[in-house]
């Protein structure tokens, strides 16, 4: 349905308090339709939509709607309503809501939860961001492997309702230890005698709370999976993660890594939770000033360089015509490298381990492109300044593409040798340092050369 439609049909049944039909057309849509459309609406209408779809149904929309608009409707509700919105919401979502709220507001809506949800939130909200236990939530269904299959059919019919998902089905004991998980499937097509505990699988695959959330979004990935459980030092079950919750992750870290592989700061707020259309000056000028300072700094010594081999460019000028040619493609050559490195060490493709292996290997990759474009610029070389020249732009052509690629190559692996994230590689950073290198480099060939011939003529 178009947007602009979904927004005349509601304000004309807010204008003319249609409450009933507003709440059957609300109703007609998908939540994650009417959620994308709710910031289009005034602060009062907002209000009013919510008030006419009733506690449960707005916990739908609420959860589905962006943080910084979240925030702003959650102030202009009442501390009852908001209380009864949030009782109604998932309990990783509720918790994410909790945090939002300065921290008198949400004391004052915690007192009005049920003693289950409060405690609930306290537990949740109480790990460190970033971790299993910060993404996980509390909607799961258990079982004990005693169970009958029947039993445990019926117990499920009135626990669903309520739980996240029951495509997995945690078997724990009488600590609330994770034993096994048995899928919905296994126990639709099993005997009804039979016993969960005897149909269980008992090596699932599993979470810790401190478990970094990227190592959760890999487990899932790597064993195709629509949840994982996650268990505490006690190793008793204290959550899942859910798919749908490690999608958001993703999300937010591959922006993370594309800001800092473009040399954007990631101490300023993240530009991954703000539109580029909503994010106000002062925000991208903070995201983008640090780096790009730094990157100032960092060329000064290009221009050194070039200042330093004053009298080479003086005696054959035309060397300065082949130089922005020569250290883009180290820089370029260095940034590809870093990005498959970054790639590879981000998906787990490649480890600290490999590093001298794949260092031979871009040297030898690095040398046949090299090689390869040294021989195509050569030819531009000939015609433009004569073969001598031509022969220093192609030798310097090969040692600043193998030098680009093995920077590019061997940052990230430095990066994570010191715990740091390798995407901080950023391809401004390895093309400034390609930049220093390839003029160094250029120069210090032509240099060598010019007075080899010198010293070959006086001879």
């Amino acid at each position: 349905m178009k947007k602009p439609l979904i927004q005349e049909t509601l304000r004309k049944f807010l204008s003319q308090n249609q409450d009933l039909e507003a709440r059957e057309y609300c109703e007609s849509l998908h939540p994650e339709d009417l959620a994308a459309q709710m910031s289009h609406f005034s602060r009062e209408e907002q209000l009013q939509i919510l008030s006419i779809l009733g506690h449960k149904n707005a916990a739908s929309i609420f959860v589905r709607m962006e943080t910084d608009d979240q925030e702003e409707l959650a102030a202009a509700l009442s501390d009852k309503d908001l209380a009864n919105i949030m009782t109604h919401m998932p309990s990783d979502d509720r918790v994410d809501l909790f945090k939002l709220l300065p921290s008198a507001r949400g004391e004052l809506v915690l007192g009005l939860l049920a003693k289950a949800e409060r405690e609930d939130i306290r537990k949740l909200g109480s790990y460190e961001e970033g971790t299993a236990g910060s993404i996980m939530s509390s909607d799961y269904a258990v079982l004990t492997p005693d169970l009958s299959v029947q039993k445990a059919l019926e117990k499920l019919r009135v626990e669903a309702p309520d739980k996240e998902t029951i495509y997995y089905i945690y078997v724990i004991d009488d600590q609330r230890r994770l034993m096994g998980l048995v899928s919905l499937r296994k126990l639709i097509t099993a005997r009804p005698e039979a016993r969960v505990g005897d149909i269980m699988f008992t090596n699932p695959v599993f979470a810790r709370v401190q478990d970094d959330q990227e190592e959760v979004a890999e487990k899932l990935n790597k064993y195709d999976l629509l949840a994982i459980p996650v268990i505490n030092g006690h190793e008793a079950l204290a959550g899942i993660v859910t798919f749908d919750d490690i999608q958001d992750v993703m999300v937010e870290e591959s922006t993370e890594d594309f800001h800092r592989m473009g040399a954007l700061s990631h101490k300023a707020p993240a530009l991954a939770d703000i539109s580029m259309r909503d994010a106000g000056l002062w925000l991208l000028i903070q995201k983008r000033l640090p780096w790009l300072l730094i990157l100032v700094f960092m060329n000064i010594f290009s221009g050194a360089g070039i200042a330093y081999f004053e009298d080479t460019i003086t005696a054959v000028v035309s060397l300065v015509f082949f130089l922005p040619l020569l250290i883009d493609c180290g820089g370029n050559a260095g940034s590809q490298a870093a990005t498959l490195m970054v790639r590879a060490l981000a998906t787990g493709r490649a480890q600290l381990k490999d590093w001298f292996f794949l260092l031979g290997k871009e040297v030898g990759v690095a040398m046949v492109l090299g090689i390869s474009m040294g021989l195509a610029v050569s030819v531009i070389g000939i015609f433009r300044a004569g073969p001598e020249v031509a022969l220093v732009v192609a030798v310097t052509m090969v040692c600043t593409v193998l030098f680009g690629s093995l920077v590019g190559m061997s940052l990230p692996f430095v990066l994570s040798k010191l715990k740091m994230d390798p995407a901080t590689a950023s391809a401004p950073l390895i093309t400034s340092i390609a930049d220093i290198g390839g003029v160094i480099i250029y120069f210090s060939i032509a240099t060598w050369f010019l007075q080899s011939m010198i010293a070959g003529g006086a001879s």
